[in-house]
């Protein structure tokens, strides 16, 4: 995820080092520092003694609990590990129970939910909410979720998404000079939390009003080929544009090529839900007006009447109706483009982001080292 690279690669007061499993994307993330994980694979009489007769959990008895511990004390001898997602501090829980030293645990949104084919992650979510230093989440809807699993208070951290408005400038944009060639833009992964059949739909009846408007849709994921056929069954597919994924400069141009934010996000049937979207904070940094949904964290980060409109999940007629109270009055879309573009600068730049983070992180250290919390 580009919000989490972004964090990573411009710390300011750590030296840090990155452990995965497998390496992709290397021309997008050009990160220097990597630790590729392999698991030890022990002799069958080791590893039935530490299954069977000591009945150590599989991250132990598999060897990838040695494996970690030789990287992070050994070779790297590690201060802090920040454990981005949730659902890994899970898979980690005994690693980070047993380590010597402080860990911090991130959540995203999807990391909080429920799973009906895992029975035991929530009961060992709550574990880990217990085991960790310091809990981190991206928007107060995260942290009330984090809260209601049994975090405690005073282990709860904001860790806001962030995006370096410098590469995202604000453009003064014209309207369309017809009145009616407006281009809408989504960005994001292609799941059903980010409501694209809603996008769709909603865009198929602002065609009514604008039949020269446009539709763009950035971004990869499984529902790419429904969102497709969804928009031929309608006869609109050839006004609607599936561009894929795009790197930061293809977005901006994007962006800069659009006129409204379009993103009616909603929680899922396995309470799947946003944080703050990144591609919308990008957005809005360059001065796109925002029409989405009161869900998760997306009312801290677009002001209901100011930079963008806001309503209840899955109302298209809302939606539309919306849409059309920013584009009918070109004095209003002028005043929210310029008005997202100030907030986002305001409230989410990245280096207030990391500032922020590594601050977090200290804290942890000292509260590792002197058992003292705030």
């Amino acid at each position: 995820m580009r919000h989490i690279y972004r964090q990573v690669a411009n710390l300011r007061r750590f030296d840090t080092f990155v452990v995965t499993k497998e390496r992709m994307n290397e021309d997008q993330f050009p990160f220097p520092d990597i630790e590729l994980h392999r698991n030890h694979r022990s002799n069958f009489v080791r590893r039935f003694w530490l299954k069977y007769i000591k009945k150590e959990p599989a991250i132990v008895y598999r060897g990838e609990y040695g494996v970690l511990a030789k990287i992070l004390d050994k070779r790297r001898k590690t201060d802090l590990m920040h454990v981005y997602f949730g659902h890994t501090g899970v898979h980690l829980l005994p690693f980070i129970q047993r380590w010597g030293n402080p860990t911090v645990v991130s959540f995203h949104g999807m990391d909080v939910q429920t799973r009906e084919r895992q029975p035991d992650y929530e009961p060992r979510l709550r574990e880990l909410l217990q085991s960790a230093t310091l809990v981190m989440a991206r928007s107060d809807s995260l942290l009330d979720r984090l809260r209601d699993l049994g975090c405690p208070e005073d282990k709860i951290r904001m860790n806001r998404t962030s995006i370096p408005t410098e590469d995202f400038p604000f453009i003064q944009r014209k309207a369309p000079e017809d009145g009616s060639a407006w281009h809408l833009v989504q960005a994001c992964r292609l799941i059903e939390k980010k409501g694209l059949d809603n996008t769709v739909n909603v865009f198929h009846k602002f065609l009514e009003d604008c039949p020269t408007a446009r539709l763009t849709i950035a971004g990869t994921g499984p529902l790419d080929e429904s969102v497709l056929a969804h928009a031929e069954r309608l006869g609109i597919s050839d006004k609607v544009t599936l561009a894929g994924f795009l790197n930061t400069k293809e977005l901006k141009a994007l962006y800069n090529d659009s006129h409204v934010f379009i993103h009616p996000s909603r929680m899922t049937g396995d309470q799947n839900q946003e944080g703050v979207p990144n591609s919308m904070l990008e957005a809005m940094s360059t001065g796109l007006p925002v029409v989405s949904t009161l869900h998760g964290g997306i009312p801290e980060a677009v002001i209901d009447g100011k930079t963008g409109l806001l309503c209840e999940e899955n109302d298209e007629d809302a939606l539309l109706n919306n849409l059309r109270k920013i584009l009918n009055r070109q004095e209003t879309w002028q005043q929210m483009s310029s008005d997202a573009a100030a907030s986002i600068r305001e409230m989410f730049d990245s280096k207030k982001g990391i500032e922020n983070l590594e601050a977090i992180y200290l804290e942890a250290i000292d509260i590792w080292k002197t058992g003292k919390r705030l």
